[in-house]
């Protein structure tokens, strides 16, 4: 029997994706196991892949192998009984025909050069934190800003060019409807943090081997496969897909904060059961994009989801709080650890922020980004303005670059556009969630009887089952019937205060 132009298509793209896991792999590395002398050399490893991968998804012998299965595609539809197949296929096709022209306007020399500046930028980045100096990191944050720009003008002109850097984390995203998605957030959150009555804050800690096992705990309650599931620690806690079967999550141990990297493993799980339930698991799709995640915002739906709705729930408090006891933790029940790990107080850290004010830390951070891509803000003035801006809608101020615009890592990679889908991601989850309270019950109620595989089911079938069949918005009205809206979690939000205060 010949080969297909489909099958041939399909292997090409798994040689590639091969590729990429590589190029993972090596991040992976960067993060958690690597000398610091090694850097120059990775720099060197992940430069050359970049530029294999630049070649091959923007090479003439790739768009003849979309072009010949797209035709092959248009013969078998006239004879297919099997439409549903046709059409997720004709989709494959028009995702790697949108990816296909975003590469082959890329200049291969501002590819090779931006994979240099990242390499660089991530290295600075960490010495600059450490020893609290922006400046350090200030030239190759200028290059990387640069570069950024250079590629949203060569990438597109349908969209704006901090859009057109967006839209790989959100495909479709533009500033007018993320503007209506984010201003009844700015206008209202102030506010209700200004009417809330500060309560006092425990003060306990656990040393960090505590801390680790209660994370190791946490996974095994969720129903962790070891066999498939590997943690390590970085000094940003991430989620990063190896290959089938091959998950990996980080988190850290912050000195003074108990619960960090307790809600950083949460955090970080709930990316990589959505990272599991994608149909490229079945095979189907390995390779596909079919088989990968929608958007970013979509994904942080999911982590932001195992982090508030279910480890920051009263139930999961009364269910885990003897292994809390165990450990070495000096609170007397259940309910202070769950006002503990449900604190609201403005700070300055958004992974240590809670519900109420982490959405206030994404406003800043993407205005600020908004205004280095399309306003003409000089990198060098982003110190006082991260200040400036954090004084106006938290009411507190940085005392140096560490704790203030240094504490991410995302711009030390170039990585614009992707902080809205944090902000997003809660909206999605808050709306969702109703959607599942409707269907299986209440959330608090599963947690309580431990059914976590019943919430895995949901979001499988729900959620993670149609991977990029539909973009994010389309999910979420095919999931709730209705669009996304900043209700649900505003509602969300003023339900959980009047609950804890």
């Amino acid at each position: 029997m010949a080969e297909t132009h489909w099958n041939k298509l399909g292997a090409y793209l798994k040689e590639t994706q091969i590729l990429g896991s590589i190029q993972n792999t090596l991040y992976w590395d960067q993060n958690t196991g690597m000398p610091k002398k090694g850097a120059s050399w990775r720099s060197e490893q992940l430069t050359y892949i970049a530029k294999v991968l630049h070649k091959r998804n923007s090479s003439e012998e790739f768009s003849n192998l979309i072009e010949s299965a797209k035709n092959e595609l248009l013969d078998s539809e006239l004879k297919s009984d099997n439409q549903f197949l046709i059409k997720d296929k004709e989709r494959n096709i028009n995702l790697l025909l949108k990816e296909f022209n975003r590469e082959s306007n890329l200049d291969p020399e501002l590819v090779e050069s931006l994979a240099k500046a990242k390499s660089k930028g991530y290295e600075s980045w960490q010495e600059a934190k450490k020893k609290s100096d922006f400046k350090i990191f200030l030239p190759f944050f200028e290059e990387l800003v640069k570069l950024r720009i250079e590629e949203a003008k060569q990438i597109s002109d349908q969209y704006s060019p901090w859009e057109t850097l967006a839209q790989p984390f959100e495909p479709d995203l533009t500033l007018k409807w993320l503007n209506k998605m984010f201003q009844p957030l700015k206008d209202t959150i102030p506010d209700l943090i200004r009417g809330i009555n500060q309560s006092k804050k425990n003060h306990w800690d656990l040393g960090p081997e505590s801390q680790e096992n209660l994370c190791s705990k946490l996974l095994d309650e969720f129903g962790r496969d070891k066999d498939l599931v590997v943690v390590g620690k970085s000094p940003h806690p991430f989620s990063i897909t190896l290959g089938p079967n091959d998950y990996r999550i980080t988190t850290r141990i912050v000195e003074g904060e108990p619960l960090s990297s307790f809600l950083a493993t949460a955090h970080e799980w709930g990316h990589s059961i959505y990272e599991q339930g994608l149909p490229s698991q079945s095979h189907q799709w390995f390779a596909w994009p079919l088989g990968q995640a929608t958007s970013m915002g979509i994904h942080e739906s999911q982590s932001l989801f195992w982090e508030n709705r279910i480890v920051k729930s009263k139930s999961f408090s009364k269910r885990f709080f003897e292994k809390f006891a165990s450990a070495g933790c000096s609170l007397n029940n259940y309910l202070e650890l769950w006002k503990s790990i449900n604190h609201i107080e403005a700070g300055l850290n958004r992974v240590e922020a809670d519900e109420l004010t982490y959405g206030l830390h994404i406003l800043v951070r993407t205005e600020l980004e908004i205004d280095l891509i399309e306003g003409g803000l000089p990198a060098e003035d982003i110190p006082a303005e991260w200040n400036k801006r954090y004084g106006e809608l938290l009411g507190i101020t940085p005392s140096n670059d560490s704790e203030g615009c240094l504490q991410d890592v995302h711009w030390s990679e170039g990585a614009f556009g992707y902080f809205p889908s944090y902000l997003l991601g809660h909206l999605i989850s808050a709306q969702i969630s109703s959607q599942m309270e409707k269907d299986i019950g209440l959330i608090d109620n599963l947690i309580e009887n431990g059914e976590y595989n019943k919430i895995i089911f949901w979001l499988r079938n729900n959620i993670h089952k149609y991977g990029r069949s539909v973009n994010s918005m389309e999910l979420v009205k095919t999931v709730t019937n209705e669009d996304l809206s900043p209700n649900y979690f505003l509602n969300h939000l003023k339900s959980k205060l009047n609950d804890i205060c």
